[in-house]
Formats: C-alpha cells, structure tokens, sequence
C-alpha cells in the first residue's frame, strides 16, 4: 500500500512531484513529469472521445481481496438492467466484448496471448496502457463506464485521474470489509481522492456478515471491532452506499460468467446491490426520475 504523503500538492498543482513532501514518494517521477510541461495531447484527446459516456466512475480500494473487481461487475451488469442505458457502438478503435448488447468489458486480459501469461509492466508501460484504453477504445454511446482500478494508490490510479478530469469524473465508490485491517488502508484511500480532489461517492462495506438461506440467522465472518465502515463514514462524514453480505451464490455466478443480481434476484445480497445501484444513479443523475433507476 503506498501511502500519500503528508503536505502532498496535489497531481494538478505546478508543484507536483517537486516539493519537499514528494521527496521519497514512489510516484515523485510521474508527477513531476506532467508539472510544468507541456500538456499530453492525449488528454484532449480522452477528453473529445468522452464525450459520448456520460458518467465516468472509478471503483477503489485500499487492500486487494475485498471484492472490488466482483462489485465492479455487478455494478455494470446491474446498471445494464436499465432500460435507458444507451447500446454500445462499434464503428473505430479498439471494440470492447460485448456480454450484452449494452454491456461490454475492455481487460489487459484479452490482449495476452493466453491465459496464464503475468503482466509484468513498469510505471510508463502501465500509464501508456491506460491512455490506450480510454483514447483508442470505441465505447461508443454509453451511459456508465466502470472503471476497476488496482488496490492501493499507484501510477494506475494518478493515470486514469490524470486522464479523465477534463473528461469529469462523476466520483469514486471505495470497497472496504468490516473489519479494522481494511479499514486502515481504506482511510488511506479515501485520504488520496480528497489530494487529487476526486469526488467521493461513497463507501460499500462488503462481505458484511452472512445470512444463512435456511434459517436466516445471520453470523459475523469479519467482526467490526471498531465499528465497521458504518462509523468509519460517520467519523469522516462519507455516505455509507450499503452494506453486502457474503453469498456463496455470487462467487459461482462469477464463475460463470452471469449475473448474480438475476441468478438470486430476492436474496439480501442481491437487494443490498441493488438499492446500492440506486444511490449511486441519483449520486451520478440527481435529477433522473426516480422510477427509471434499477430495481425500482
């Protein structure tokens, strides 16, 4: 987990990467690259071919093993339910994989020549990769793009910052566990979107507790011993999105490759998604009519 440093200016400040706090910061060099330079072209560039998305979101979260990818896929496939979300059109640049006729996934996955290939990339290897991926991809006419993100705060994350700010970004959803462990790298996380002055959208406290489908009885895997995120938010005036609990069923839908949100429709897990779905809609569309949002 690399950590902000105190006093940090900021990746837009002219100072970036040059004052006397990002001294030892292992993202000094980035930032210092793009203080007082020239600026990248591409970033108009991002910015020109963004224009036909209209919400960007970033999926965050401080340590790896939270559920953030498995949340980020049924934030895009509960949002794709929605039957005012605009259909995907190929026409020029990279095309997305298309799961739906409006859902389609871009991965550094599908451009490996097999599937236990590593990626194994430095800083300007990975910040190119992501230029790519939102300059030369043909997402077309879509409402939502997700973007799951690595754990931590890294070049990935200052990158895809950087890029899509002319671009606006509607905001961040931070994934956390309960207990104090998580939440000690998500403070950090939440720290590093208030210095690059990206939009919090909210905390989702995932694989919070589990219910039993027999008896219903519900039992703490993961105690929160210092209150779970939902103090953690309180503490630090964030809105707390929802709280999921832990569902066998959803890691076999993504084994699959399906939706658990349609696999187990009236579990709790399944309910605790979808009213998460809905806040962030009104988060990214407050003045959409309430009946339009998914699982209304």
């Amino acid at each position: 987990m690399e950590e902000v440093p105190q006093g940090c200016p900021g990746t837009g400040s002219a100072q970036a990467g040059r004052g006397a706090s990002c001294q030892g910061c292992p993202n000094q060099r980035l930032c210092a690259s793009g203080a007082g330079a020239t600026p990248d072209p591409a970033i108009e560039e991002i910015k020109e071919k963004m224009k036909t998305v209209k919400h960007k979101i970033l999926v965050l979260s401080g340590k790896g093993g939270v559920g953030k990818s498995t949340f980020s896929a049924h934030l895009a496939h509960g949002l794709a339910e929605d039957e005012n979300t605009q259909v995907h059109q190929s026409g020029s640049g990279w095309s997305p994989v298309f799961l739906e006729d409006n859902l389609g996934v871009m991965s550094v996955g599908f451009l490996l020549s097999g599937p236990d290939d590593a990626v194994i990339w430095r800083g300007p290897k990975k910040h190119g990769m992501i230029k790519q991926f939102l300059r030369d991809v043909d997402w077309g006419e879509v409402d939502y793009l997700i973007v799951d993100t690595p754990p931590g705060t890294s070049d990935e994350h200052l990158s895809a910052v950087q890029y899509l700010a002319a671009a606006h970004i509607d905001g961040a959803v931070i994934i956390t566990t309960p207990q104090e462990v998580s939440l000690q790298d998500v403070r950090k996380e939440i720290s590093f979107c208030h210095k690059v002055k990206l939009p919090i959208i909210g905390v989702v406290e995932n694989m919070s507790g589990f219910v039993c489908p027999k008896c219903k009885k519900e039992s703490q895997i993961f105690p929160p011993t210092t209150g779970g995120a939902e103090v953690m938010c309180q503490n630090l005036k964030l809105p707390l999105l929802g709280k999921v609990p832990l569902d066998p069923r959803i890691g076999k839908s993504c084994d699959k490759g399906q939706s658990f949100l349609i696999d187990a429709p009236d579990s709790p897990a399944a309910l605790a998604y979808r009213s998460i779905i809905q806040r962030i809609q009104a988060f990214c569309s407050p003045h959409q009519p309430k009946e339009s949002l998914v699982g209304s």
